[in-house]
């Protein structure tokens, strides 16, 4: 399964996201961020990194993720984590997702290890 994950300002959230590559079995990784984000490594893990605008409105921000998501995608649904971002980042990656389309499954790292919810 592929992952995608939100990456916001902030990297208080980015150990999750870091684990969730690490312990995770993933066929591709697509980290989801601003400007900001763009510094976020996890050594020897590769990754496909789609930079956003959060200045945008919601609307447009789900119509430039959905143009820079598109046709990334193999299967027909995605490992999604936002543990990291806001509410309007939020609904704005969940719905360019859904439109593509592709199905969601959340997931986070617990102690039990990778949880899909």
């Amino acid at each position: 399964m592929e992952l995608v994950a939100l990456l916001s300002t902030g990297k208080g959230s980015w150990g999750q996201v870091a684990g969730l590559m690490k312990k995770g079995e993933w066929e591709k990784i697509i980290i989801v961020g601003t400007s900001f984000a763009k510094d976020f490594t996890v050594a020897g893990i590769p990754f496909d990194f789609v930079e956003f605008d959060s200045d945008k409105s919601l609307v447009q921000l789900k119509k430039d993720l959905e143009k820079k998501l598109k046709g990334r995608f193999d299967g027909l649904e995605v490992a999604l984590s936002i543990a990291s971002g806001n509410g309007k980042e939020h609904m704005a990656l969940q719905s360019a997702l859904l439109s593509i389309p592709v199905g969601v499954r959340f997931t986070a790292l617990t102690n039990d290890g990778v949880v899909m919810l």
